[in-house]
């Protein structure tokens, strides 16, 4: 393993001590929207000497500290904007190079926890009872646990959570029974444990009125009973999307394979907890379209969870790797055309994401400097799609896509358990490719991590899936009012909703269309009322561009009935440009700012200029 690395994102220090094991016990409070709770640390000292410990806070309550049950000081830091403050532990007396102790915080969190969405009833689908839910990627666990908040270090971890007992509790960790809660008859504990050791990042923790749905040998799908069926039916390819990741990455090393369909608000497409994939109601789309999420998040099952980037500057070690999987995944279910058309998409959404940072922007290099910046700002298509553009391009210069997965499946076999840098990378491939180090010498290495904007080569994709988009899409981005005629609503019939939203897409990358042709589309393709997530989003940014007021109410609704950070901050952006729709547009915000998620109120607020 490479020598240790700062994490910039982190008060602790990884070269001092590591969390081997961590002890939950948490009170879900929704009338106050605190957790009461304590966290018990089992640590091991790195070096002689260890005199004090420090740990991640963020907006946390901090009541009592103790060294195997005896009582020591704790002093907290100054509070800096987005990493929180450090605490620092004094301990009795100075630890030994692997030696071990146990350091119990007992704290409580904010009602403005960074990590925790506090729903009251009305924002559920049942409208009866609160909801709460975590997201902790990337250093916000630090506001519901002290911790180590750094994807270098690794902890199994047993959790008892107490909540009101009409309601369940799951986290990303196997269920370990229930008890009842001896101090409040009115509540009920429920237990878990998590043997495989994993970052902090993926600690999580749902709290509502849910059902589950048995969809296969070792999976559930949980959600609001208002959602629950159409969720199983979604979902019910869970268990071959598992087992075709076996035959590609080995054995699924975590039990228990479930998913949650979370309320509209849950700021992601989809977030990959251990036991327990976190999952947006906008998949729910009735067509089954959309499978490739649920793919992408079994894949980070290996690439992610299993190994794991030391720090959020190697995130494309995480998500590059998880896309290439995810696809790959896709090619032995429905071949290798589907594969490439996925990948043209997926290539489209690279051009974007660094169209709106700006090409010399450092955040769309594919290793890039966090010094001063919050991972939360860097989050883009970038480490996703220029990390896949990485990965095939290695594809096809070493032999092919069957070759190249032997490199990945080894990869992950060295690795597995630990949290890994992008140099570590590098040195596994040349290691396994000893052979063809002629090859992997012509890869321009510093330009791919280190240089901002477009990839240094542009990969060829079979267009095959993709002709009959890009057809349609030119016809439509010429045509005058004369030519309007000459569409039908036959044009889509043959087309998958992938296609369709590739069309769409197609569509954005080209100056925007005249007004009449977006209202010819709508009379012909009815795109207005379609309840595919991913088609609405872009038909909706086609006519903000085109400025068509019709559609800023439904730009509106869209942003304000779900809260997934791919449709609703591009939206707010959109809406923010189309002058007329700007001041409706920062007044919904506004409103419904209190209902968004924390992570995504931040960021839009900054896409308004707000702040």
């Amino acid at each position: 393993m490479a020598a240790e690395v700062m994490d910039n994102s982190s008060w602790t220090s990884v070269t001092d001590f590591t969390t081997r094991h961590l002890s939950l016990n948490l009170t879900v409070d929704f009338q106050s929207c605190r957790i009461a709770a304590s966290a018990a640390l089992t640590v091991e000292a790195l070096r002689d000497g260890l005199s004090a410990l420090i740990l991640d806070t963020r907006d946390l309550k901090i009541l009592q500290t103790t060294v195997n049950g005896q009582e020591v000081k704790f002093a907290l830091g100054n509070k800096h904007s987005y990493k929180g403050t450090p605490l620092t532990i004094s301990l009795p007396y100075k630890l030994l190079r692997g030696q071990h102790t146990v350091v119990e915080v007992i704290y409580e969190t904010s009602p403005e926890a960074s990590a925790l969405q506090w729903l009251t009833a009305e924002q559920t689908a049942g409208k009866k009872h609160p909801y709460l839910f975590s997201q902790c990627q990337a250093i916000h666990c630090r506001s519901m646990v002290p911790c180590q908040d750094t994807p270098s270090v690794k902890s199994t971890y047993y959790a008892r959570v107490s909540v009101p007992k009409e309601l369940v509790a799951l986290m990303s960790a196997n269920r370990d029974g229930e008890l009842a809660d001896n101090k409040d008859d009115s509540r009920k504990i429920y237990c878990f444990q998590q043997m495989v050791p994993m970052p902090s990042y993926l600690i999580a923790l749902v709290v509502g009125s849910l059902e589950s749905r048995v969809i296969g040998p070792r999976s559930r799908v949980w959600s609001e009973k208002e959602m629950v069926d159409a969720a199983a039916y979604e979902f019910e390819e869970t268990e071959t999307m598992l087992k075709k990741a076996e035959e590609l990455m080995g054995p699924y090393v975590w039990g228990q394979y479930d998913l949650l369909v979370l309320p509209p608000s849950f700021p992601y497409g989809g977030m990959e907890n251990p036991c327990l994939t976190f999952v947006t109601p906008t998949l729910l789309a009735g067509d089954r379209s959309l499978s490739n999420v649920i793919a992408h998040e079994i894949s980070h099952s290996w690439t992610g969870n299993l190994v794991t980037n030391k720090t959020w500057e190697d995130f494309w070690l995480n998500e590059g790797h998880t896309v290439y999987l995810e696809r790959m995944i896709a090619r032995s279910m429905f071949g290798e055309k589907h594969r490439q058309f996925a990948a043209i998409g997926g290539w489209k959404d690279l051009l974007e994401a660094i169209e709106t940072f700006g090409a010399t922007n450092l955040l769309t290099s594919l290793v890039p400097k966090l010094c001063d910046i919050d991972p939360d700002d860097a989050f883009s298509s970038v480490p996703y799609e220029k990390g896949f553009a990485l990965l095939y391009h290695l594809e096809e210069q070493l032999g092919g896509p069957d070759i190249f997965m032997g490199f990945l499946k080894a990869y992950i076999q060295i690795f597995a358990y630990n949290s890994v840098t992008t140099e570590d990378w590098k040195k596994c491939l040349y290691t396994y490719f000893s052979d063809k180090t002629e090859i992997l010498n012509k890869v321009d290495w510093n330009t791919w991590f280190r240089s901002p904007g477009i990839p240094p080569v542009t990969p060829h994709y079979d267009t095959s899936m993709d002709d009959v988009c890009i057809s349609l899409c030119k016809r439509w981005s010429i045509a005058t009012d004369v030519e309007l005629d000459c569409f039908t609503e036959n044009d889509l019939k043959e087309m998958t909703s992938q296609q369709k939203i590739e069309f769409l897409a197609l569509l954005l990358l080209e100056p925007p269309l005249r007004l009449n042709n977006v209202k010819r589309m709508q009379d012909l393709y009815k795109f207005n009322s379609v309840k595919n997530a991913e088609i609405k989003f872009r038909w909706l940014r086609l006519c903000l561009r085109a400025q068509w007021e019709k559609a800023i109410p439904l730009a509106l609704e869209m942003v304000t009935v779900q809260g997934r950070m791919k449709f609703t901050r591009p939206l707010y952006r959109d809406l923010y440009n189309f002058e007329q729709a700007r001041e409706q547009a920062i007044e919904t915000f506004k409103k419904n700012k209190p209902c968004m998620h924390p992570i995504t109120a931040a960021l839009v607020a900054k896409d308004l200029h707000l702040v």
